[in-house]
């Protein structure tokens, strides 16, 4: 799993995922891709387990590109630990995506076996997303 080696701020605050984006709505580097309907986070544990289930549908053919980042710290504080005393250590890593984001593309395989990985990959991430085709 890719994390990124140095952040600028140790924690960041939550914020809110909502808009759309200009860049990364389109294809780039495959001939199909998922696409997400809805704005929210993901985290790093979905991306990794959407990627696994795209690559072992493929059985090793094909290709895949992973086109969000999981770059945002999550904070947790411990189990039985009164309010108060400040903010937590951080725990995991979250990508924010917008709705109409590009998260994974696929390529050398058939238009049938990409939406059948689409749909698995679907249902490991929490946000709604469709299947797009290059045209």
């Amino acid at each position: 799993v890719l994390y990124p080696k140095r952040t600028k701020f140790r924690k960041y605050q939550k914020g809110r995922c909502k808009g759309c984006r200009a860049d990364g709505t389109q294809l780039g580097f495959g001939k199909y891709g998922t696409k997400s309907c809805e704005a929210g986070r993901i985290s790093y544990q979905a991306i990794e387990a959407a990627r696994r289930a795209i690559s072992r549908k493929f059985r090793r053919n094909g290709q895949v590109w992973v086109r969000v980042l999981a770059d945002i710290p999550i904070t947790g504080k411990p189990t039985e630990v009164r309010m108060g005393k400040g903010k937590g250590n951080p725990t995991g890593w979250i990508a924010r995506v917008v709705e109409g984001q590009i998260s994974f593309e696929m390529d050398g395989v058939s238009l049938s076996n990409a939406q059948q990985a689409a749909t698995l990959a679907a249902h490991k991430l929490c946000l709604s997303t469709k299947f797009v085709q290059w045209s």
